[in-house]
């Protein structure tokens, strides 16, 4: 394990292998959200199609679903900053032959769809081979507020990444595709200097109890099981970003830069959140703090959904974002200390497909509720099934709601 040392924020930024790691995942971070910004644009341009644009999310989320266990798998058996940095090399390679598509003129909507497909394999292996990395360079004690500054770092790609990719893309197509690339290759640079203070272990091929081993771990340990299935299933009945559009054209009247100042609102209280707790980390009661955030998330999803004042929407938002960072820090500090190193590949691909169905279905669902029952219905229905869901769990999984400290 990491040597202990001082485990403050300042202290933190100054080791190395974290600061490399940190660089690493935020570059990563932008080139993902310049991506998706470009691809949805193109695509949307180049169709007209809303079926379309829907189907980008189904193709990136399929290669999560069909390599869940292979992907947990190598980030157990194979040296986890090597699977990271492979990833971020076909990342930035398949963003070149997208640039050179979009500079040439002949990249076709299948082509991109390929491409898309390509990413999603790309991000199922990334993911929980970078979540099961951090513990390993995090020095011993500092995890919760190493998850902390990592998410921090994440928000801030994720509030600017989009704007950066949009303002590539009105110059060129091919200039938000180039930027991605640059941004992926700098990010596999930085995870290749990460040094770690415990060598790689090579394990025997893999048979089929290992690949389901995660699974097995997951439903065998009441509080990860409790851990993961909480954040599916608030987050399946809180989604409500998806119906932000709606609420910006038709409830709060604000248009398109309304619209950015909503979606940019969660992301902005994620921030906030994430420097308080890089300095003030939950030492006490944590599993409680992760239940009593989760009700938070669901009461302000009430309010905005019945707020008609674009200051409260936005303040609404932006408390949810930051209740959702309380909540997402303790619950991979949680998952992460509860699992054994050797198992942390494959139960962070379950968890990495949990928060993908998690975001991908919740749209679906709202998206449907409010087909069905109208906008302001269906967002108020999310908020209450989101708190409904915690006090649920919180019967269901007292081990979990009774965790004192992260250890």
């Amino acid at each position: 394990m990491s040597s202990t040392i001082p485990v403050g924020a300042r202290e933190l930024l100054r080791h190395g292998p974290f600061l490399s790691f940190l660089l690493s995942r935020s570059f990563s971070r932008f080139a993902t959200q310049i991506g998706a910004v470009a691809i949805g644009w193109q695509v949307y341009d180049m169709t007209g199609s809303a079926f379309q644009l829907g189907m980008i999310g189904l193709v990136q989320f399929l290669p999560t679903a069909l390599l869940l266990f292979v992907a947990g798998h190598a980030a157990d058996r194979y040296e986890r900053k090597r699977v990271v940095q492979i990833c971020e090399i076909v990342e930035g390679l398949t963003a070149l032959f997208l640039a050179l598509g979009a500079f040439s003129g002949w990249l076709t909507v299948t082509q991109i769809f390929i491409a898309t497909f390509v990413l999603g394999i790309v991000g199922a292996f990334e993911s929980p081979a970078l979540a099961a990395l951090l513990p390993l360079i995090a020095p011993q004690g500092s995890l919760q507020r190493a998850t902390a500054i990592s998410s921090g770092a994440a928000q801030i790609a994720t509030i600017t990444g989009p704007a950066l990719g949009g303002l590539a893309y009105a110059l060129a197509p091919g200039a938000s595709y180039g930027l991605m690339a640059a941004f992926a290759f700098f990010a596999a640079a930085c995870i290749g200097v990460v040094r770690l203070t415990q060598a790689a272990t090579v394990r025997d091929p893999a048979t089929p109890d290992d690949l389901f081993a995660g699974v097995k771990f997951v439903r065998n340990n009441p509080s990860i099981l409790g851990t993961i299935s909480l954040d599916l299933f608030a987050v399946l009945f809180g989604g409500v970003v998806a119906l932000l559009p709606i609420y910006a054209r038709d409830i709060l009247q604000t248009g398109p830069l309304g619209l950015g100042i909503l979606r940019a609102a969660p992301a902005v209280g994620a921030l906030l959140m994430t420097a308080f707790l890089a300095h003030h980390t939950i030492n006490h009661r944590v599993g409680m703090r992760m239940f009593q955030a989760v009700i938070v998330f669901g009461v302000v999803t009430v309010v905005f959904a019945l707020s008609q004042w674009m200051w409260l929407s936005g303040l609404a938002l932006a408390v949810l974002g930051a209740a959702d960072t309380i909540s997402v820090v303790i619950r991979f500090s949680l998952v992460q200390l509860a699992t054994p190193d050797e198992m942390r590949g494959r139960v962070g691909a379950v968890n990495f497909l949990f928060i993908n169905a998690s975001n991908q279905l919740g749209q679906f669902e709202s998206g449907i509720t409010a087909a069905l029952l109208g906008t302001v219905p269906a967002a108020v229905l999310g908020g209450v099934g989101t708190v409904a869901i915690a006090l649920l769990w919180m019967k269901l999984f007292p081990t979990l709601r009774n965790v004192e400290r992260l250890e």
